[in-house]
């Protein structure tokens, strides 16, 4: 059977600020999201939140850029505003960068991520929603996955993984793609990846095709010429047999790897792994990415159950608060906060500068 899995994200409102949707926002959108599942339109579907962002996931046998799917998202989205509206709610709407649905959500604000595949008869997948961050906040642990044998012994006895897969790159500023393969073009692959802020991997396949990984890319900056929020990206991973096992995706995440974003997108701190609908911490927003370990059946979801819970996970999320707290004691110097190009809300900084500017005198 060939399925498609959708996953489309936005923040569309939350309480005291940049922190998590309310239960009624929530019940919104899953009603939208339950009467489509009613009407036939798709087979399955779950919601939830990354701080402050609602993730819808669906199945269904439309494939990929199918403007129904698409417009089924939208309408759960744009449709719930006036509850966050009604309830006073922080950035109402905020991700929603346009007035009318145009035929596919892809540059009018949510995050989307999608595949097309035959169905295996035990399929598995992984989607991971962050929250407070940027689009390429996932090259590090992609590139563990798919290129660091030292951490993942898969691509060694694992045969498809040891033949290597094809990485999709997209250059986010220019809106272009590249694909380079592994294991003959590690030296391009590690390159570009080193700056998650340009160039963002959008998906993995195995040499034979066959799609391993699909993320969002959508740079909400570029869209709207102005910032309205970080990008908070969201993808899915299938997992076990010719793809990376379970074990081996989500240990990619256990460094606690910096990442642009937290309070007011403006600096670095570590991506911490944490549970499933968690909200987003008041601790400077430090980034946040959850783990939803899924079964599907003829496009039917058993889960999600969660992927960062227990105790060793425990440990990681304090390393990572350890991480953040030796970069936040740096205060507002660089690299604690971004440079100057990737303040995000940067007025003030401008303006300052601006004074200064008419004060230099030439040597």
């Amino acid at each position: 059977m060939k399925t498609t899995i959708t996953v489309i994200k936005a923040d569309i409102g939350s309480i005291g600020g940049h922190t998590r949707p309310s239960e009624e926002l929530l019940n919104s959108v899953k009603k939208y999201v339950s009467d489509a599942k009613t009407a036939g339109l798709i087979i399955d579907s779950y919601v939830g939140y990354a701080g402050d962002d609602i993730h819808i996931v669906t199945t269904h046998t439309k494939g990929v850029n199918n403007a129904e799917i698409h417009k089924l998202a939208w309408d759960a989205f744009s449709k719930s505003v006036a509850v966050a509206k009604e309830q006073g709610l922080y950035g109402a709407g905020q991700d929603l960068l346009v007035d009318a649905f145009s035929g596919n959500v892809r540059g009018m604000g949510p995050g989307v991520a999608e595949m097309e595949f035959d169905e295996r008869p035990n399929e598995a997948f992984a989607v991971f929603a962050a929250d407070k961050t940027e689009p390429g906040a996932f090259n590090y642990p992609l590139f563990t996955m798919f290129c660091d044998i030292k951490s993942n012994t898969g691509l060694l006895i694992n045969p498809s993984l040891a033949r290597g897969v094809v990485f999709t790159i997209m250059d986010v500023m220019k809106n272009r793609v590249v694909e380079l393969e592994t294991w003959n073009q590690m030296p391009e692959i590690a390159a570009i990846l080193m700056y998650p802020g340009r160039y963002v991997v959008e998906s993995v396949k195995t040499k034979d095709g066959e799609p391993i990984v699909s993320a969002t890319t959508d740079r909400l900056h570029n869209i709207k010429g102005t910032y309205v929020g970080k990008d908070d990206p969201a993808m899915v991973i299938r997992l076990q047999k010719t793809f990376p096992a379970t074990e081996e995706v989500c240990y990619a995440f256990k460094d606690a790897h910096f990442v642009a974003g937290d309070t007011r997108g403006s600096h670095h701190m570590t991506l911490m792994p944490v549970r499933i609908n968690t909200t987003a911490t008041s601790y400077f927003c430090n980034p946040l990415v959850s783990a939803l370990l899924f079964s599907s059946h003829n496009g039917k979801l058993t889960g999600p159950i969660d992927g960062f819970e227990g105790s060793n996970w425990d440990l990681v999320r304090q390393k990572a608060a350890e991480k953040s707290e030796g970069m936040r004691a740096q205060g507002f110097v660089h690299p604690a906060t971004l440079i100057p190009e990737e303040l995000e809300y940067n007025q003030g900084y401008q303006e300052i500068m601006g004074r200064i500017e008419k004060l230099f005198r030439q040597r």
